[in-house]
């Protein structure tokens, strides 16, 4: 891996794009291909059924919920561990509803795989959004699209059909959900923490922004390689289990008020149009604006357990480029 000592962060020396290996032995590796090709058709089925048939339909979201726990279940994500940063374990119900998110509040959550945005919307059912590094605003997404979206291109600015808007509009339009904001903008291998984009911004000031950390145990199952899709289903089907590890920081306020690219966050509407006005580039940022940037930041890598990193999405996409063998 010497080649790829560039993408290296300079001050903790972590490779946070690398993709995460475990060795195997001989006799592991027979009974995971057996295990792989088992699970395999069955998962297929029932996500295809999922995606395609019953999620569209107007269901409750407590069944949402189950199908969603269910198809977690045929990989082995059966043990989740959740925690409230600063909390004892085993008084989570004891705590006041605003300590969790909750409706009208904010996920600032890391990204690191396709199981993050399934988890999430089987816990939370929250509105899934895109951040890109130009822009205050948000692109709405469907959780299908977060699923693809954890492997998928690096993305510096949104398409031209783009329908943006903030996370202002969002709330005031949606307030009895949760929006999940990814704000690094892709995935990393867990081990470190990129550089926010601004989406965070756009958030009204009494806005409770909850950072999450969401870790895997075995860390094979992140994708920080676009694109790897039959190594990320190997990785995830193979596996006996795969436990999931959850902290929640407690809020934190966008005390910023920021304005988005001139416009207040707070007379912004989600019109659908495409394109408008906040899809300009980002304006550089005032002191409190990163301060608030970096407060989430700082809680998110002491939740995951590691720490920030100055490699930009421009590296990863220099990272994938040398990894896939191609020059540009």
């Amino acid at each position: 891996m010497e080649k790829f000592s560039q993408f290296r962060d300079k001050g903790s020396g972590i490779s946070p794009f690398i993709p995460v290996r475990t060795p195997l032995s001989p006799v592991s590796s027979v009974f995971q291909a057996f295990l792989f090709l088992v699970r395999l058709p069955l998962f297929l089925t029932y996500a295809l059924t999922y995606f395609l048939i019953l999620h569209p339909l107007p269901l409750p979201v407590a069944v949402r919920k189950v199908l969603l726990w269910g198809l977690m279940g045929i990989p082995g994500i059966w043990w989740v561990d959740l925690q409230l940063d600063g909390v004892r374990r085993g008084t989570l119900a004891e705590q006041p509803p605003q300590r969790f998110p909750h409706p009208g509040s904010v996920i600032a959550a890391n990204f690191t795989s396709p199981i993050d945005a399934v988890y999430l919307a089987a816990i939370f059912d929250p509105i899934f959004t895109i951040s890109y590094p130009n822009t205050r605003s948000v692109e709405r997404i469907s959780l299908l699209r977060a699923v693809l979206y954890a492997l998928s291109p690096v993305r510096f600015a949104p398409p031209p059909s783009a329908r943006l808007t903030t996370l202002a509009a969002l709330l005031e339009r949606y307030p009895d959900r949760v929006v999940a904001v990814f704000p690094e903008g892709a995935t990393t291998n867990g081990k470190g923490v990129l550089p926010f984009t601004p989406s965070l911004l756009s958030a009204k000031s009494d806005i409770h922004i909850f950072p999450v950390s969401v870790r895997y145990t075995p860390a094979d199952v992140t994708t920080p390689v676009p694109g790897r899709w039959f190594k990320f289903f190997w990785d995830l089907l193979s596996r006996p289990t795969t436990c999931i590890r959850v902290r929640v920081a407690e809020s934190i306020f966008n005390s910023s008020a920021a304005q988005t690219n001139g416009v207040s966050t707070s007379s912004s509407t989600d019109t659908g149009s495409a394109r408008p006005r906040m899809g300009a580039e980002v304006s550089p940022l005032s002191t409190e604006e990163q301060r608030v940037l970096d407060k989430v930041a700082e809680a998110l890598a002491r939740l995951c357990r590691n720490k920030r990193v100055g490699l930009t999405l421009r590296d990863k996409s220099a990272f994938v480029d040398a990894w896939n063998g191609r020059k540009r």
